[in-house]
């Protein structure tokens, strides 16, 4: 429905600061929806002639891509209010100027107006989708609140957990707000309103911590007044004097009453103990536990400092190249500490022009230190020293010759032996090494190793128990990654964890009753194996009790005690399940809620459709998506474009359930979109992994191509004789390699931000998964080595400004192009950083370029 009101001025309202989801609102107003939607929002604002008023909630997708696409160049408002028409209900209005750029399309609107044409599908999607999110809270052990929606209404409810009944939340009491030091807002609660009151003699001013903890101003409050504030549950808010003096502070609660300033509250508040800060000097000194003596650094060496101030000199070789750092490891009995002296890395800049800086005409130099692959990494080395004596005891470096890092420094609580967590260059031997505090000897505890790599950055976990003689470590040395018990003493591993499938995080070790939560993932067999399970495991006997078994991926949150938990899973083709379970033994209360999203499916939208087929083996399952186009008709045949992402730090295609992927732009052009992991992608077997091992030009191809001829082979109208890809970061790494090695299935490809020579890329990264030393593979899958090879068009997004991924590596590329007499096209967005293809523009030529080379041209 339109509704059209000439000559009327939209009111205009301060504008709220912005901050987390879009900071706190103005008093009054009602937030629509902070998250990217079908239609640019930020076009929206008031304007000051003849104006109009659409009900935007009551607008289809189309209806508001027609409205904001006919005024590329006019500025729109948008704003809620109530309306009683709607039964008390946030109504959305957005004023539009009919000038003379819009005066042409004003027959049409009037035209829509008069014949009374329904306006199907509100502004947000996430209206669409009743009980996707139920604000689940504890209220104290046993009793949760939640909400379900009852005939499109939103009703509280709350559950005992002990008896499984659930009962219509009466009224809540108005308990005010309990004071609260706070510094900053937090993210991710829900919206809401809150009521402050000032009690006191003097006016109050109020303050939104954003979350850095800056103050944004939001007026004052006089003795005795009150102010009703639209903000998000978990932000921070205070009560400043006029002295400036934060006179009280709150945090918003769902569910929670007032913030009360009075003599009673901003008493309660100065008797809160205040947030401790280090001073400069603590961080630059250790102070032994029972603060009797420190020690720290002065002209790069160790000194100590008795409790009378007396000052010792413990080290003469310190220097700008070999340094000793200040962050020191007390032994519990305070007699000896082990301190790091570090050797320099070299030095190596990345240059960066600045085109137009803010604060002159010409463009600026910008330089920053950036390792790449081969560099001359920090030579750490642990060294013990006696407090009494100052005495150095230097340990046997044998173990440890050639450390990435050394890290986990910790005693035994004998206070004889300390030990470090080794990593050693390359990422192929981890080792617990163990130092005797008065001779220096030193053993391996645990030895860890591997031919091709140790997954350190995303499969390294170490708990060493209480008493210092058994530690849970996490290996793949089976094949799959799981968790053991190794006693320290003698180096036996006994499994804690066994089976085809993985450990995906340790959640908790509860030494106190034996057990140890997980996550996991590919434990059932009918089941997609990325899908996040969670599970407690015995300590003594390895029994694993399932805490979750629906067919999708899972979260979940503890009662207070930890005794019951509320889960929350979904696929990307089940919208979200909430289930009440206990902790003992996973067993099912009751279902909460589950999510309904037809009113979704109803405006078009299509579900993704999970595939799953063998890869270049024809043995190994590759799982991956389906996104076909708003209004997909399966008479028509759709050229294929492939989203990539094939780095090996974890696996990429979604899980869960979203109504928005970026994906989804790029199928409603005409598009079918896939998105697979591919063979060397982690989180399946050490086998799977591998595959990544100097070999990351492969990104999977082989098995990429083999899932999309099978799904094509059961779907007739996916098109793979026009086939794109696109991606970012090591994504167009991918997506330019396409090209050059599989230009005979490949078309078109869009590469954003590309490290395409992993030698210019960032350290870690490339050296953990192409290793180290610098070998000659590194240069064989150089997308700048092997540009003469392109077939296909080719589109590069570059941002000048990325510190993510120096921009030479994407300039190389070119330069390497038009050497080959290659024909492409380059974009350079000079003023951008990494991702730059994300950005509003960025976005709209890569859809452009798609669009032209696989749709107009066919």
């Amino acid at each position: 429905m339109l509704i059209i009101e000439t000559g009327s001025e939209f009111p205009k309202g301060p504008e709220p600061n912005p901050g987390p989801r879009g900071g706190p609102r103005s008093a009054g107003q009602t937030v629509l929806s902070h998250h990217h939607d079908d239609y640019p929002t930020n076009r929206l604002r008031n304007s000051k002639s003849i104006s109009m008023r659409i009900l935007f909630n009551m607008c289809s997708v189309t209806e508001r891509r027609f409205l904001t696409a006919s005024l590329p160049t006019q500025k729109l408002g948008i704003r809620a209010r109530k309306s009683r028409s709607m039964k008390g209900k946030p109504t959305c209005y957005a004023p539009m100027m009919i000038t003379s750029s819009f005066r042409r399309f004003v027959p049409s609107l009037l035209i829509l107006a008069l014949i009374g044409v329904v306006l199907t599908g509100p502004v947000n999607a996430d209206d669409l989708v009743s009980d996707s999110a139920i604000n689940a809270r504890w209220r104290d052990a046993t009793s949760l609140h939640f909400t379900r929606n009852i005939d499109g209404t939103p009703t509280r409810f709350v559950i005992d957990a002990t008896t499984g009944e659930i009962e219509l939340q009466s009224k809540p009491k108005n308990h005010r707000l309990s004071p609260q030091r706070v510094t900053r807002s937090s993210n991710g609660g829900p919206a809401m309103e809150l009521v402050f009151k000032n009690l006191t003699e003097e006016d109050l001013d109020l303050f939104w911590l954003d979350t850095d903890g800056a103050r944004r101003p939001y007026g004052r409050i006089r003795p005795g007044a009150g102010r009703s504030q639209g903000t998000y549950a978990g932000h921070a808010w205070i009560m400043v004097n006029q002295a400036g003096r934060t006179a009280v502070g709150f945090q918003a609660t769902e569910g929670g009453g007032p913030a009360v300033a009075d003599e009673r509250s901003v008493a309660a508040y100065r008797s809160l103990p205040k947030k401790k800060v280090r001073s400069q000097r603590s961080r630059n000194r250790t102070p032994s536990p029972d603060d009797r003596i420190s020690v720290f650094v002065r002209d790069h060496d160790l000194w100590m400092r008795d409790s009378d101030g007396t000052e010792r000199r413990l080290t003469s070789d310190g220097s700008a190249e070999d340094h000793w750092t200040g962050n020191v490891r007390f032994s519990p009995d305070q007699r000896h500490f082990v301190a790091i002296r570090v050797e320099k890395p070299e030095t190596h800049p990345v240059n960066l022009i600045r085109v137009t800086p803010d604060d002159q005409v010409e463009p600026k130099l910008e330089t920053f230190q950036y390792l790449k692959p081969g560099d001359r990494i920090a030579h750490p080395h642990p060294v013990v020293f006696e407090v009494a004596t100052g005495r150095r005891i230097q340990p046997d470096e044998s173990l440890f010759p050639n450390p990435w890092s050394i890290s986990r420094i910790q005693w035994h609580p004998e206070s004889d032996r300390v030990r470090f967590l080794y990593n050693q260059r390359g990422h192929q031997a981890l080792r617990l090494v163990e130092v005797d505090a008065n001779s220096g000897e030193t053993r391996i505890l645990i030895d860890e190793s591997s031919p091709t790599f140790l997954d350190y950055a995303g499969k390294l976990f170490l708990h060493v128990m209480k008493g210092g003689d058994q530690a849970i470590w996490m290996s793949e040395r089976s094949g799959w990654n799981h968790l053991e018990l190794v006693d320290l003493k003698t180096g036996e591993r006994t499994p804690l964890t066994s089976g085809p499938w993985v450990v995906r995080a340790v959640d908790e070790v509860d030494e106190e009753e034996g057990r140890i939560r997980i996550r996991l993932m590919g434990i059932d067999p009918d089941q997609d194996p990325y899908h996040v399970h969670h599970a407690m495991v015995d300590l003594e006997t390895g029994e694993l009790v399932r805490l979750t078994e629906g067919d999708g991926t899972h979260s979940i949150e503890f009662s207070p005690d930890g005794d019951y938990y509320v889960d929350r899973w979904s696929r990307v083709d089940l919208p979200p399940v909430h289930e009440l379970r206990r902790t003992k033994d996973g067993s099912l209360i009751a279902e909460l809620a589950a999510a309904d999203h037809t009113g979704l499916v109803a405006t078009g939208w299509t579900e993704p459709e999970r595939f799953v087929a063998k890869g270049r083996d024809g043995e190994t399952d590759i799982w991956g998506v389906i996104v076909r186009p708003k209004d997909f008709d399966p008479s028509r045949s759709y050229p294929v474009v492939e989203h990539i992402y094939a780095g090996p730090h974890s696996h990429f295609v979604p899980k869960s359930f979203s109504r928005r992927w970026r994906m989804r732009d790029v199928a409603d052009l005409g598009f079918v979109v896939v998105q697979i992991d591919g063979m060397g992608t982690n989180w399946r077997s050490k086998e799977f992994h591998d595959v990544a091992w100097k070999n990351l030009g492969d990104s999977g191809f082989p098995d990429r191509i083999a899932w999309m001829k099978a799904a094509a082979a059961e779907r007739p109208w996916m098109n793979l004789d026009r086939v794109g890809i696109y991606g970012g970061s090591a994504g167009g790494q991918s997506a330019l390699r396409a090209l050059l090695a599989f230009g005979d299935f490949y078309d078109v490809a869009v590469a954003d931000c590309g490290c395409h020579d992993n030698r210019m890329d960032k350290i870690w990264w490339n050296e953990l998964w192409m290793g180290w030393p610098i070998g000659e593979h590194y240069a064989e899958q150089s997308n700048v080595t092997n540009a003469h090879r392109l077939e296909g068009d080719l589109m590069l997004i570059l941002g000048g400004m990325d510190r993510n991924v120096d921009p030479a590596s994407t300039l190389q590329v070119v330069d390497a192009l038009v050497k080959a007499d290659k024909d492409f096209e380059f974009v350079l967005m000079p003023s951008a950083g990494h991702g730059a293809a994300e950005s509003v523009y960025g976005n709209r030529r890569r859809l452009d370029f798609l669009k032209r080379k696989l749709l107009d041209a066919h």
